[in-house]
């Protein structure tokens, strides 16, 4: 069954490949924006190749495993603040519960988030966000549009960003140099994270940027419908693996 599914995948891929040109030219209506998001994304990949990769690379090279993880945890305690706030605005009770007493578990016995103690006593860790939240009350997702630094949106996802700063404590922080450096290292964390995926999703991409939009649109119906899809989703989006892998969000590298 297994090796079928795979013959599956393996032909659609070489459909997509043979059709890769035709694909390119056909208007996309979910990208009036094409022309400015392909100049974005260019812009955010010179950026990423001549800047956040290298220093993503510095900050792997330097710093020790245990560190680089309890950095990754101490954000992610940040970030279930607000997974929780949604979880509530979503009214997912149960899942709030879990996730309010993830960050109280992590805080107090996980030495500030350091350490996943919630991981340790099986309390799972949900991905929910502003974005996702307005998604369930009906906002629609609005066209693609690729925003600089931030990668794959949509207007949709701006005010995603927005309300996600507003949960997020970091921002109130006092001092803007605070701040902006709390902010800088969470993005060197979790692009250095990303060092070993990024070469799998772009040489799998018959059209790097086409790529990136569709597992993008994919990506956000998969979260806010919480995998839920209805009959007649494409390949990727009924592939349980894909999906499994490509919870974060979507980064143009």
């Amino acid at each position: 069954m297994q090796q079928k599914k795979m013959m599956t995948q393996l032909g659609c891929l070489v459909l997509l490949g043979a059709l890769g040109g035709c694909a390119t030219t056909a208007k996309d209506s979910r990208d009036p924006l094409e022309d400015w998001n392909r100049g974005v994304q260019s812009f955010n990949d010179n950026l990423d190749t001549y800047a956040m990769k290298p220093v993503a690379k510095g900050y792997r090279w330097i710093t020790p495993s245990f560190v680089d993880r309890g950095v990754t945890n101490f954000f992610s305690n940040i970030n279930d603040i607000g997974v929780t706030i949604n979880d509530l605005l979503q009214f997912k009770i149960a899942q709030t519960g879990m996730d309010g007493s993830r960050f109280i578990v992590n805080t107090i016995a996980g030495i500030g988030g350091l350490i996943d103690v919630a991981e340790m006593i099986d309390l799972p860790r949900h991905n929910e966000d502003f974005d996702q939240t307005m998604g369930v009350w009906g906002v629609p997702s609005g066209p693609y549009l690729v925003l600089p630094f931030f990668g794959p949106s949509s207007p949709r996802g701006v005010g995603g960003l927005i309300g996600d700063a507003a949960m997020n404590p970091i921002s109130y922080v006092g001092a803007a140099a605070i701040t902006g450096g709390l902010f800088a290292v969470n993005a060197a964390d979790q692009r250095a994270d990303n060092l070993s995926t990024e070469k799998i999703a772009t040489e799998a991409a018959v059209d790097r940027y086409g790529f990136f939009k569709s597992a993008y649109f994919q990506q956000r119906e998969y979260l806010v419908r919480d995998g839920n899809m209805p009959e007649g989703s494409d390949l990727l989006e009924n592939d349980e693996d894909f999906n499994k892998d490509n919870l974060a969000p979507v980064q143009p590298y």
